[in-house]
């Protein structure tokens, strides 16, 4: 009994003192008008402005234009930022993403990530969210201002949010509930052995038996929303809203059949709109996804491939595959030490581009291309007017680790801080020591 006193002290007491690091404030809202002038806009859809002018007012884009075509009054502006030299991009997405849901992974009191059951539509990630999480603060020098905070676990994990990462609360950080619902596919074969051996292939021989549970949860919960029984239930009232439109349905799958099979679930079920998590394998059926009109959210492109007789380029062009044939793609970043390695979101991005993809059409993968994947395109995920000012700007090249330098970041026209516990203590040691 004294030692697990003595280890829960412990632990509270490293709680505290990781603690003392505190989140940086919110930035205020809007209050004064914001141009940047002359420097490279990268606008996500693909097209770049070499000398740029980029105008905000009350959070959102009021001017994005060539600066050397237009006539422009830069005392019209309360703020002029010169921007010569560097680049601006709109904020980068993450979806997909248990950024907020978890802490410290070894402490299980900060980790809210997975919910118990199997069947969980209902189960609303947003209000596990913590907008004060440390490691959220840390991804955003980085350029990485939106995320969809995703559950985990089960076959049906339960309902992401979409948030941006500069808040008091998850109330504050929303800017789109109950996006979509999450299902874990079953697999269609299990493999024992090291990840790239081939060896103890197995069928899963419960496949068919998961399917016809699948389909039975959704035609019951049809049922129920059709005939809107007196006795409430929780659990098929969260699926309302993926049968007209206002919900997405995520599809975690990776193997070929299993992603066939998952097409034709959400064509008989008449769900109206299917996204493909992972995809490892999607590049073997572009046509069908393209026919379907079936977008991929791209696995960590940072990866060996699954198994040793697959070409080893292939995680790195993966999306190039899928682009050339027509599929919108955008890229995520689940697996180990998944929210600490959101950061290098950007880069992923960088190495699509050096494995056949253009800059900018790498840059739309985690701008533009996953705004419409989400349905929030019509306010982020590119610098066009009218849009939310959510943006950056950097010294150099974004997708390159080495010049993916921020020097200002605004989150619907808030300026946010790049500031986080990690640059406190560079600064607090740097103190220390520059004279010694």
């Amino acid at each position: 009994m004294k030692a697990y006193k003595y280890i829960t002290t412990i632990i509270l007491l490293f709680l505290v003192t990781t603690s003392s690091f505190s989140q940086q404030k919110p930035g205020l809202k809007q209050s004064k008008s914001v141009l940047i002038l002359n420097a490279t806009a990268h606008i996500g859809n693909g097209k770049v402005i070499e000398n740029s002018a980029i105008g905000f007012k009350d959070g959102k884009l009021t001017l994005v234009a060539d600066a050397r075509v237009i006539r422009l009054a830069a005392n019209a502006f309360d703020t002029v930022i010169n921007a010569q030299g560097k680049h601006v991009y709109p904020g980068f997405i993450s979806p997909n993403s248990t950024l907020g849901l978890v802490e410290i992974d070894a402490v299980n009191a900060s980790d809210d990530m997975v919910e118990i059951g199997n069947l969980n539509p209902h189960i609303r990630s947003i209000i596990a969210y913590n907008a004060e999480s440390q490691v959220v603060e840390s991804i955003r020098p980085n350029g990485i201002l939106i995320a969809q905070i995703t559950p985990r676990g089960g076959r049906i994990s339960g309902t992401s949010s979409i948030v941006q990462l500069d808040a008091w609360t998850w109330k504050d950080a929303l800017i789109k509930e109950d996006d979509g619902i999450h299902i874990n596919w079953p697999r269609t074969f299990s493999r024992g052995g090291f990840r790239s051996e081939n060896r103890n292939l197995e069928p899963n021989k419960d496949y068919s038996k998961q399917l016809e549970e699948l389909n039975s949860f959704f035609d019951n919960a049809k049922t129920y929303l059709k005939d809107k029984q007196s006795e409430k239930n929780v659990v098929f009232d969260a699926m309302n809203g993926l049968f007209d439109g206002k919900k997405t349905l995520y599809v975690h799958a990776d193997e070929e059949k299993a992603l066939i099979d998952a097409i034709h679930f959400y064509k008989n079920q008449k769900v109206t709109k299917l996204v493909i998590v992972g995809g490892y394998d999607a590049y073997k059926i572009t046509d069908l996804l393209v026919k379907n009109n079936v977008s991929v959210l791209l696995k960590r492109v940072h990866e060996l491939p699954v198994l040793a007789n697959h070409d080893v380029d292939l995680p790195y062009k993966a999306a190039k595959l899928l682009t050339d044939k027509g599929v919108l793609v955008g890229l995520e970043n689940s697996g180990d030490m998944e929210r600490m390695n959101t950061r290098n979101l950007p880069f992923y991005a960088g190495t699509t581009a050096a494995y056949g993809l253009s800059k900018e059409q790498a840059l739309s993968l985690i701008t533009l291309n996953t705004a419409k994947i989400l349905g929030i395109d019509t306010f982020c995920g590119s610098l066009e007017e009218g849009k939310d000012a959510t943006l950056f700007i950097s010294e150099g090249d974004a997708l390159d680790m080495r010049t993916n330098l921020l020097t200002a970041a605004f989150i619907q026209g808030r300026k946010v801080s790049l500031e986080t516990h990690q640059t406190e203590l560079f600064k607090r040691f740097s103190e220390k020591y520059k004279n010694q």
